[in-house]
């Protein structure tokens, strides 16, 4: 059911629904970092998993568009087309969508929870 778009959503709120969205469609390891005071890409980042290529796709294009639905924010979206990492960029949220092969290769997460800074 899609509530009514929010204006004004701060970057909190905005993680809570990248989260709820991620875990209604199945995605895996879901890790979030708190980017606040250590670049100015956004105040976090998200990065999971899907299960194969069409599920990354799915996951991503589902997010994107309850974030619209729900904010009437319009999100940027990278990758969608290969399904191996899908980068979306919210604004205050960036959100990594991988297929699990792909993200042991980047090792992303662990970039930036060694306190890492790019």
């Amino acid at each position: 059911m899609a509530k009514a778009p929010k204006s004004g959503v701060n970057a909190d709120e905005l993680l809570e629904l990248v989260i709820d969205s991620l875990e209604t469609d199945k995605a895996e390891e879901i890790v979030q970092i708190d980017l606040r005071g250590r670049t100015a890409i956004g105040d976090y980042m998200v990065v999971c998993s899907g299960r194969s290529s069409r599920q990354v796709a799915a996951i991503s294009q589902k997010l994107v568009e309850r974030i619209k639905a729900d904010t009437g924010r319009t999100s940027k979206i990278e990758g969608k087309d290969t399904g191996d990492w899908v980068l979306i960029d919210t604004g205050d949220v960036v959100v990594h969508v991988f297929r699990p092969e792909v993200r042991e290769f980047y090792q992303l997460e662990k970039m930036w929870e060694q306190g890492g800074s790019a």
